[in-house]
């Protein structure tokens, strides 16, 4: 399985499986819930359409459109899709409850992590400093050229910070970092944040990329299963 997944080593003592696919282990379900200790059809991926929506999930059942899902359940498989954007998967081993977040430029810009990280409080009394976070491979900030709209809005969300920079004449925006920034805003302790180091622009052998594709691309799956 070590060509198929990136496991986040930070989460490797945590009550929970969690993991990032490459392209070797594309659309394989039945094989990632074995590799979860999940059962195929416990699988579930929402909707996404690049919005702010977080969905709670209790059990397995049929998507609706967001672009993040929490559970508090075992053996529920949850994840998003990507090929670019940002994934990022989040436990707390105490309240033990468990997200998934697609966190593309939209989503960053409207604050989707943030908002996932209030419903893990709201509904679930969560702890921000309890949190742990893992941020998988994404496009990086210097492959990331955007338009002045994209910089304004994460900026607008974010903050000002070093994930945005001007290359150039041109900005970029590295999105792995404006959600780490937004995470330390909401309480998560950096101690408890891991980030994948790879781009999948750069490495578009291992991992699918929208933009290196342009636009015909497959997609890499994030999941995160509380365990027993």
């Amino acid at each position: 399985m070590l060509n198929y997944l990136v496991v986040p080593e930070l989460f490797r003592h945590l009550p929970a499986a969690a993991f990032f696919t490459t392209k070797l282990a594309d659309h394989d379900l039945a094989l990632l819930a074995r590799y979860a200790g999940v059962a195929e059809q416990s699988a579930y991926l929402p909707i996404q359409k690049h919005t702010d929506r977080v969905q709670i999930v209790e059990a397995a059942q049929a998507p609706v459109v967001a672009d993040a899902v929490i559970t508090h359940r075992t053996g529920l498989m949850i994840g998003v899709q990507t090929a670019d954007c940002v994934p990022i998967l989040l436990c707390d081993p105490k309240r033990r409850v468990a997200g998934a977040v697609h966190a593309g430029w939209r989503g960053t810009a409207a604050g989707i992590l943030r908002k996932t990280i209030e419903q893990c409080v709201n509904h679930f009394f969560c702890n921000p400093s309890d949190l742990y976070m893992a941020v998988g491979p994404s496009i990086c900030g210097d492959c990331y050229e955007v338009g002045p709209e994209v910089a304004e809005g994460v900026q607008q969300k974010t903050g000002r910070g070093d994930y945005l920079f001007e290359r150039q004449g041109k900005f970029h925006v590295d999105l792995k970092r404006a959600n780490r920034q937004q995470a330390l805003a909401a309480g998560i302790s950096a101690d408890n944040i891991w980030i994948s180091p790879e781009c999948t622009y750069c490495l578009p052998g291992k991992y699918h990329s929208y933009r290196y594709a342009k636009g015909v691309a497959g997609r890499q799956y994030s999941f995160i299963a509380l365990c027993d």
